[in-house]
């Protein structure tokens, strides 16, 4: 059987392939919102390929117990070896799975900065270590915690990285002002009404100065951080004397008392 093709894409496209056994769970998810654009476009290529057409028993039996004993199955390595050397994804090929590398924002910059890649979702108790020693490039993890299998990783990657392909996204600062995108998370958003219950928009956002709500925008941010994910801060160095500077000048501190009016 052919794999699914999402999106048939051109020389310039980036194509995303994802192996597994439910591969329902990841075409259905990719007609959806701004990835479903992208593939509706073309500026992604997404094809997702069944594990279980490489099978040759009646009952397309991918997993088997474990050498050695022990509890659950392991899926085997011929219908991912056979797969991928069928329908050549391309590579990287990244095995999802709890022993990998940890995935962030600049492990998704570097994926988006590359013409494709591909993404194999382990299940079960676990995938035969031949295919991980043999076949795949590297491995990824999108947390230290346990999943029935790696489609739900695999759907996370993929948002992750899409929304940085140029055209993806309509506004195309959006991506630069996100969390993460410069080690910081995201300030805090408003919309209308300006004031709702008694709580009021904070004023610098009406202001209709540029400059000063940009400012007040970072000076959040780095306290948002600083409270919240201390651990991104020590990562940056901690704070530079321009982060204290934006801080004071909004009487921002970072002890759970910034004063949110601006």
């Amino acid at each position: 059987m052919a794999p699914t093709v999402i999106g048939a894409g051109t020389a310039d496209v980036t194509r995303i392939d994802v192996l597994t056994i439910f591969p329902e769970l990841v075409a259905g998810f990719a007609g959806h919102s701004l990835l479903g654009r992208a593939v509706e476009r073309g500026t992604v290529d997404l094809r997702v390929h069944d594990l279980r057409d490489a099978t040759t028993d009646v009952h397309r039996t991918v997993d088997d117990s474990p050498f050695g004993g022990g509890a659950g199955m392991v899926l085997r390595p011929e219908p991912v070896f056979d797969t991928v050397e069928r329908e050549r994804p391309p590579r990287p090929l990244l095995l999802l799975g709890p022993g990998g590398r940890r995935f962030d924002q600049a492990a998704a910059r570097e994926l988006a900065a590359g013409e494709g890649f591909s993404l194999l979702c382990g299940r079960y108790e676990g995938i035969d270590a031949r295919v991980r020693d043999h076949l795949v490039d590297d491995e990824l993890s999108i947390g230290d915690y346990v999943l029935a299998g790696g489609e739900v990783a695999a759907l996370v990657v993929i948002e992750a990285v899409t929304r940085l392909l140029p055209g993806v996204m309509g506004n195309a600062t959006s991506a630069t002002e996100e969390s993460f995108a410069d080690g910081l998370l995201e300030y805090p958003q408003y919309t209308r009404p300006a004031e709702y219950r008694g709580w009021n928009v904070p004023e610098v956002l009406r202001s209709g100065d540029h400059g000063r709500v940009e400012r007040w925008r970072r000076a959040q941010s780095i306290a948002q951080t600083v409270r919240v994910r201390p651990d991104l801060i020590e990562a940056r160095g901690g704070l530079s004397d321009a982060d204290r500077a934006v801080l004071a000048e909004f009487d921002v501190r970072v002890d759970g008392s910034a004063d949110a009016t601006g």
